[in-house]
C-alpha cells in the first residue's frame, strides 16, 4: 500500500501566489479582512452597469466568481484558512500549485484596459494538444483523445521510440498548448 505524495509550493520565505475559494457573495468582506491581517491580496473586479427602471447604476463584480488571490508564505497559510468566508485554498488534484506572477501581472492589465471581460473554465475537446502542469510528468505533452466529464485521456507519442503511451488523467492537471489554438 503506497502513501501518495502531493505536490505543495508553499514556500516558508518566498511569497507566491495562490487562489483562494470564498463563499458565495463574499469576495469582498474577504479581501478587507485578508488587508486587515496584512496579507498581499489581489481581487480582480470589473465594472458592471446595471440598469433598472429608475436609475442607472455602475458595480463592481469580481471576475471569477468565489475566487480571491493571496501572496503568501507557508507561515500565512492558517492565517488565510481562519479568515472567516474563506472556504480554503483552491486545489488541482489535491495539489496546492502556486499561480505565476506573470498570471496574475497579465489578470490586472486585461482589467485595467476596461474591457468587457468573462471568465470560462477551459474547455478541452478531442485533438487538443496538451501539457500535463503539475507533478512528475510535468511537461509531458500529448493530444488529448477523450474528453468526458471528469477524467480525460491522453494520448502521449514518444516519438523516438516509436510508441505511443494512452494515460488517463484529470483535467484539472491539463493546460492546452499554444500550438492548440484555442
Amino acid at each position: 500500500m503506497s502513501q501518495e505524495v502531493y505536490e505543495n509550493h508553499l514556500d516558508p520565505v518566498e511569497t507566491r501566489w495562490f487562489a483562494v475559494y470564498t463563499r458565495y457573495k463574499c469576495e469582498k468582506m474577504v479581501f478587507r479582512q485578508l488587508v486587515q491581517k496584512k496579507i498581499s491580496v489581489y481581487l480582480p473586479l470589473q465594472k458592471h452597469t446595471r440598469r433598472y427602471t429608475r436609475k442607472i447604476r455602475t458595480v463592481e463584480l469580481p471576475l471569477i466568481s468565489c475566487y480571491i488571490f493571496v501572496k503568501i508564505t507557508k507561515d500565512d497559510y492558517v492565517r488565510v484558512l481562519e479568515t472567516e468566508n474563506v472556504q480554503g485554498f483552491v486545489r488541482f488534484s489535491k495539489n496546492l500549485i502556486s499561480i505565476p506572477e506573470y498570471e496574475i501581472d497579465l489578470m490586472k492589465r486585461i482589467l485595467g484596459e476596461n474591457w468587457e471581460v468573462q471568465a470560462e473554465k477551459t474547455s478541452f475537446v478531442a485533438g487538443d494538444e496538451v501539457e500535463i502542469a503539475v507533478g512528475n510528468l510535468v511537461g509531458m505533452k500529448g493530444i488529448l483523445v477523450e474528453a468526458d466529464e471528469n477524467k480525460s485521456q491522453v494520448l502521449v507519442e514518444l516519438e523516438r521510440l516509436g510508441y505511443t503511451l494512452r494515460i488517463t488523467v484529470d483535467k484539472s492537471i491539463l493546460q492546452k498548448t499554444s500550438r492548440s489554438g484555442k
